[in-house]
C-alpha cells in the first residue's frame, strides 16, 4: 500500500469523527422540544398554532475512494452515530434555577398578555421583548409596562443561561437563545408582533 494510500486510510476515520461532532455539537432538534415545553409553561396552550416541522439536516457524508476505505467508514459509523443519536435525544431543562425563572415568568404572563395583543410590546430578534408602540400604553401605566419588560428581559437571559449550564455546556447560550427566539415567535398568537431578521416589526 502507497503512503498516500495509508495517510488516507489514517486520516478518514479522524475526519468522519469531526464530521458528527459538528453535527451533534448542539441537539437543535432537542432544543427546540424544550423551548417549546417552557414556552408552553409560561404562555399556556390557549390558541396554539402549529410549529412547523424542522427540516432535516443536511449529511456530511464523504464519499469512500476505495472499497477498503468504504469499510473504514463504515465501522467509524457504526460506533460513533448511536451515541450522536442518545446524545440528541434530550436537554435538561428542569433545576431549581431554570424552575424559579419558568414561574416567575408565568406569574408576569397575565400582565404582559393584553399588551402583547394591543401591539404595545413585541418578541425581539435575539429572544426578549421590547416596547414597539408607547402610544397603546395609556400614560399612567407607561412606567409599570416599562418594568415588567425589563423583568421580563432580565429573567429571559437568566433562562438561556441557565439552560446551558445545567447541560454542561455554557457556551450553548447563544445557540439556545437562538432557538428560543425562533420558537417564541412559532408558539405567539396571531395578531402578536414579532421582529424579523432584520429588525423591521412583522404582525403575525
Amino acid at each position: 500500500m502507497s503512503r498516500k494510500s495509508s495517510f488516507t486510510l489514517m486520516s478518514l476515520p479522524l475526519f468522519l469523527m469531526a464530521c458528527v461532532t459538528i453535527n451533534i455539537y448542539f441537539p437543535a432538534a432537542a432544543a427546540e422540544k424544550a423551548a417549546d415545553r417552557i414556552i408552553e409553561d409560561v404562555w399556556g396552550k390557549e390558541g396554539e398554532q402549529p410549529a412547523p416541522e424542522a427540516k432535516p439536516e443536511e449529511s456530511s457524508a464523504v464519499q469512500p475512494q476505495s472499497g477498503q476505505s468504504h469499510n473504514v467508514a463504515i465501522a467509524v459509523l457504526d460506533f460513533f452515530i448511536p451515541a450522536a443519536q442518545a446524545a440528541d435525544a434530550d436537554i435538561s431543562i428542569s433545576t431549581p434555577a431554570i424552575d424559579r425563572l419558568r414561574g416567575s415568568m408565568r406569574k408576569r404572563h397575565g400582565k404582559l398578555k393584553g399588551s402583547y395583543k394591543s401591539g404595545a410590546i413585541g418578541l425581539t430578534r435575539d429572544a426578549l421583548i421590547k416596547i414597539r408602540d408607547r402610544k397603546a400604553v395609556p400614560l399612567k401605566q407607561r412606567n409599570s409596562l416599562k418594568q415588567l419588560v425589563a423583568d421580563e428581559n432580565r429573567d429571559r437571559n437568566g433562562l438561556y443561561r441557565a439552560i446551558a449550564d445545567a447541560n454542561g455546556h455554557p457556551e450553548w447560550e447563544r445557540e439556545i437563545r437562538a432557538t428560543f427566539a425562533k420558537r417564541w415567535v412559532g408558539k405567539a398568537r396571531g395578531g402578536w408582533w414579532y421582529q424579523d431578521r432584520s429588525g423591521g416589526w412583522v404582525q403575525k
